[in-house]
This record gives structure tokens, C-alpha cells and sequence, in this order.
């Protein structure tokens, strides 16, 4: 990558996208992370059983820098990333919020785009509806990809494809 090109961010929620509403089908290629959950903080929430450790390797293979985009802000790098095997992330820090949504806009969606501070970005959230693509095309200056994943199901393959094709289209900077 050239000197003064940034990477798009890839902005990560993770109940309903990497913590599924349905428990994953536990098969051969899905380590169960019941041992690794002991060795790791105990942090008492049977929903990070849900968790795939895979999720982490393929979401840094994505050419995009990461950020947490979730609730569970910093607790994000405490409990969710040594599980997936990520390291330390960014951030966004919803404390200083009191901006209410209009007309059907995500609560996250206007903080997210500030935070992206003109930069491209993917959004990867099981809440976004075409009001945020609409919101953030208006007020966002740089192309910007909200992708919903589907809560039930979490992160898929499927998923991802979509994110490395909008990614690969936005040329090496990507």
C-alpha cells in the first residue's frame, strides 16, 4: 500500500453477528472452545459458547482495518477478541451518545459514520436497514458498505464474500 492510503474500516458488531441468536452446529471443523473458555477470562455468559475461533482469522484476512462497533465496547478486547484469537481493537465508545435516530436510522449509524471521519467503511451489524444506507450515502462522502447479517445464522461464509467483493472493488487501497 502507497504512503497516505488508508485501509477501509471494517466496523464489527458482535451479538447477532459473531454470537448468533441459534447456537452453531458444533461439526469436525469447529473446534469447540469449551477448554479454551477456562483458560480465557470466565466472564459467566453461556452466549460466548456461540462464538466460532475461525471468525477472528477470517475477519483479519478481510484488507480492512477492524474496529469493534458493538455495546460491549471495551469489554470487546477483554472477552470476545482472545477468543477469536484477535488482537486488541479500536473501539467506538457509544457513552457520549444522546443523538436520537430519525425516520428509522439505527441508532449506531450516524456515531459510526462520524467515526469513520470520510473514510470508506463496512458496517457488518444484524440491524441495518436500507433508512441507514440511505443516511449514510447522504451524509457520509466515501463509499461505504452496510452489511446485514443475518441474526439467527451469525457470520457466514456468504457473508464475507460480500465484504472481501466490495472490498477488492475499491482497488489495492482496499
Amino acid at each position: 500500500m502507497s504512503a497516505g492510503v488508508t485501509r477501509p474500516f471494517i466496523f464489527v458488531d458482535i451479538d447477532g453477528v459473531l454470537i448468533p441468536l441459534r447456537a452453531r452446529p458444533i461439526g469436525t471443523d469447529r473446534p469447540s472452545i469449551g477448554d479454551a473458555k477456562n483458560a480465557l477470562d470466565d466472564s459467566g455468559n453461556p452466549l460466548l459458547e456461540r462464538l466460532d475461533p475461525a471468525d477472528g482469522r477470517r475477519l483479519l484476512a478481510l484488507s480492512g482495518e477492524l474496529v469493534w462497533a458493538s455495546t460491549w465496547m471495551a469489554e470487546a478486547n477483554e472477552v470476545v477478541a482472545p477468543r477469536l484469537g484477535l488482537p486488541v481493537l479500536p473501539f467506538v465508545d457509544w457513552r457520549n451518545e444522546d443523538e436520537e435516530p430519525r425516520h428509522g436510522v439505527h441508532w449506531k449509524t450516524a456515531p459510526l459514520t462520524r467515526w469513520a471521519a470520510g473514510r470508506p467503511f463496512v458496517w457488518l451489524d444484524d440491524e441495518t436497514t436500507d433508512a441507514d444506507r440511505r443516511w449514510v450515502a447522504a451524509h457520509h462522502p466515501q463509499p461505504a458498505l452496510l452489511h446485514r447479517v443475518d441474526p439467527d445464522l451469525g457470520l457466514t461464509g456468504t457473508d464475507l464474500a460480500a465484504v472481501r467483493q466490495w472490498l477488492g472493488q475499491r482497488g489495492p487501497a482496499a
